[in-house]
């Protein structure tokens, strides 16, 4: 008959629960893995076979009673730590999602919005638009798989520990919030100053012609010109788009060493 003693069951619990809880809320925040099309189950089971596979391979967890507060303390960590690296590979969508809102604007196309599952909210269609483009690109890149790949590097980088986590990993993880507006108005740079030149060409018509109705001709100049800039610029989004994903990659293991406490 096998027997299990209190303390051990303890240590096989913790083993798995919290690896798990790091787990569970990356796929909660990461794009395309917490996307909300996807059924919480199948998030779940994505979570419960990646710390089977993850978990053997972490060595000794703190000798802590799950169910203490110490315990408690340590899940709370590993869920700051879980949704920090999502949210940090989060930004470079927004980011690409900042600049399609950046150029609907000056093509006239800020009423046109649609509803965005992902922020709860309206974006913009040109927004949306790049949205869509940015995550097909990242699926083929295999983005989703080196998430995951991340993920369980950082349990050597930042591994279950009872030590507080480190505040510097909080500033680095603010001021990756800098990358929204850079790399947004990066990509949408090429559109916004044909329409610059654009609007300037129609504001001078405007004054050199004042009986033009500048409002039934501008707007479907403008429009054409914004749709034909965007659709000669798209083949270079790809390779700007896949800088940003390798540097949120990395800087997803970067926030997560910025957590552990530096040795006295």
């Amino acid at each position: 008959m096998i027997s299990i003693t209190t303390a051990e069951f303890n240590t096989l619990i913790a083993a798995f629960l919290w690896p798990l809880t790091r787990i569970l809320a990356l796929v909660a925040t990461a794009p395309i893995l917490g996307n909300p099309g996807i059924p919480k189950k199948v998030k779940l089971g994505l979570a419960l076979m990646i710390t089977l596979a993850v978990a053997p391979n972490l060595g000794e967890m703190p000798a802590v009673d799950p169910n203490s507060l110490s315990g408690l303390l340590i899940l709370g960590q590993q869920v700051v730590i879980g949704i920090a690296m999502g949210l940090t590979i989060r930004i470079i969508f927004v980011a690409i999602e900042m600049a399609g809102e950046l150029i609907g604007l000056q093509m006239g196309l800020g009423f046109a919005t649609f509803f965005n599952p992902q922020t709860k909210g309206f974006t913009p269609v040109i927004g949306q638009f790049l949205g869509i483009l940015a995550a097909l690109i990242f699926l083929a890149l295999n983005g989703h798989l080196q998430i995951i790949a991340v993920l369980a590097e950082s349990f050597s980088t930042l591994p279950v520990s009872a030590e507080p986590l480190a505040a510097n990993g909080f500033k680095v993880f603010v001021d990756m919030g800098s990358k929204i507006f850079a790399a947004g108005l990066l990509l949408s740079l090429p559109p916004m100053a044909a329409l610059l030149m654009t609007n300037l060409t129609l504001g001078i018509l405007t004054r050199a012609a004042p009986q033009l109705n500048i409002f039934a001709v501008g707007f479907p100049i403008t429009l054409a010109i914004g749709m034909v800039t965007l659709a000669l610029s798209l083949p270079y989004f790809a390779p700007v788009m896949e800088r940003l994903f390798i540097e949120g990659l990395q800087m997803m293991l970067h926030v997560a060493g910025q957590f552990r406490a530096a040795p006295p």
